[in-house]
């Protein structure tokens, strides 16, 4: 499995002003000449398309993702448009919420009972392929879904043995986001270095001690952390197959975490966990603004919006895209391929399931119905589409462009690995819980971070 490099030298990171950005490196519709060569391919593989499926045979695909409410909508939607353009063919939703999904859905993939298409995230390529079986090679039923829509460079990140596992959706990264009423009502400046950052803690802490201006779980210190190290030290997290910080760097950067909790800028875990809430944006301090703020992926931002959006308690408060928090001289922070549409190996219809990813991301109508619920889309004519129809949520472009602009470090394909991320039982959540109940000091934390993911890296 190849590490991301970075987009902007692969001319997946364009910048935006007007139009959007994505990983497929699309063309605006002004581009004519390539413009109208994308509309020839995505029509000629749109018959073949439809004269691959007219025997009408029934179909039964099963098809599984996580997300938030307005993903599980959109997408309902977009399974009901399809059954109709393709009625022999009947899907099964299966979705949920994020956590303990990854669990569930490995064990589904390894033991060979697995959705039909499934959405799951880049690092599962490397995770659960089992060399190139798990998944069907998506470059066997090209004939019907459209593969010249992707770069090459994105696809072949999506690679074991020269077999295309899935095809990326999107690609992301992590930004700062606030709640704009609630610093309004602390009376305080929205963060944009460490000292406005602890500056904050302290304004929310003397307006109630219930009050935070930043939430974060354990894998999101994480990464946070990482991108405090990033900033201050310049250096990709791992690096040849290593950890790429000595153990005194990662304790400062467990440091940084205390500090803040300390400083008030985050509550403690076991606050969060006392919250009985199943996940952040279910909270009720992020839905009544008693947390004001989330380092959370563009492409997963709109559930959080929603959710602040719709408090009985305290309507009318506003989510924005905040601006890069400065913790040292270097740009932290990294991107990567957000989630991609794979297909089980074992499907006994994947052509359809092809046919039915080949509709999300470059058929007209469904593009237009899913729209960046998954963030901004690596597919050509997927963004075409979004672009000609002024879709798009606002919000995610907005954050998906100060991303792609700011971030430029790579992530190693281990980094989200599930013995690092799984929830309890994942090295991240034992380091960082023990690490906030006062169990380990930061040296300890930093040297146990480092064996797991050593241990992780190496198996």
């Amino acid at each position: 499995m190849k590490k991301i490099k970075q987009w902007a030298a692969m001319g997946l990171a364009t910048a935006m002003a007007v139009s959007l950005s994505a990983c497929g490196g699309g063309k605006s519709t002004s581009e004519t000449a390539a413009s109208t060569a994308a509309e020839t391919t995505s029509a000629a593989a749109s018959e073949a398309t439809t004269e691959a499926t007219t025997s009408g045979e029934p179909v039964e695909l099963k098809f599984s993702w996580w997300g938030g409410d307005s993903r599980h909508a959109a997408t309902e939607e977009a399974i009901k448009a399809f059954e109709a353009k393709y009625p022999n063919i009947k899907v099964t939703p299966e979705y949920g919420a994020w956590t303990g999904w990854e669990e569930k859905q490995s064990l589904n993939i390894l033991g060979g009972n697995a959705a039909d298409v499934m959405q799951i995230n880049w690092n599962w390529i490397e995770s659960y392929s089992q060399g190139g079986t798990a998944f069907a090679n998506l470059e066997d039923y090209s004939d019907v879904l459209d593969l010249k829509q992707f770069t090459p460079e994105s696809l072949d990140l999506c690679k074991v043995d020269n077999k295309l596992m899935a095809v990326p959706i999107s690609l992301t990264g992590r930004v700062f986001y606030w709640n704009k009423t609630a610093f309004e009502e602390v009376g305080c400046d929205i963060p944009t270095d460490l000292d406005s950052l602890y500056a904050a803690g302290a304004a929310f802490k003397a307006k109630d001690p219930d009050m935070y201006p930043l939430a974060l779980g354990e894998y999101d210190r994480m990464i946070l952390m990482v991108y405090y190290l990033e900033s201050k030290y310049g250096k990709n997290w791992v690096e040849g197959g290593e950890v790429n910080y000595t153990e005194d760097e990662v304790k400062d950067g467990m440091d940084f975490i205390i500090e803040l909790e300390t400083k008030h800028v985050i509550p403690t875990l076991a606050t969060i966990q006392g919250d009985m809430a199943d996940s952040l944006d279910k909270n009720a301090k992020w839905i009544d603004g008693k947390y004001a703020g989330i380092f959370e992926w563009d492409s997963s931002a709109s559930k959080f919006m929603a959710a602040l959006e719709g408090s009985v308690n305290k309507p009318g408060q506003k989510f924005i895209v905040g601006e890069f928090v400065k913790m040292g001289d270097n740009n932290g922070g990294f991107t990567k391929i957000s989630m991609a549409y794979a297909v089980a190996g074992n499907s006994k219809h994947p052509k359809e399931a092809a046919m039915l990813i080949n509709f999300l991301l470059n058929d007209e109508e469904g593009v237009k119905i899913v729209s960046t619920e998954r963030g901004i889309p690596c597919s050509t004519e997927g963004l075409k589409i979004l672009e000609a129809n002024k879709l798009g949520d606002p919000l995610t472009i907005e954050a998906n462009t100060k991303v792609m602009n700011y971030s430029k470090f790579n992530l190693d394909s281990k980094f989200e690995h599930n013995d690092l991320k799984a929830n309890p039982d994942g090295v991240y959540y034992k380091v960082f819980g023990k690490l906030s109940t006062g169990e380990i000091d930061s040296k300890q934390a930093a040297s146990e971070l480092i064996k797991g993911i050593t241990e992780t890296l190496e198996s």
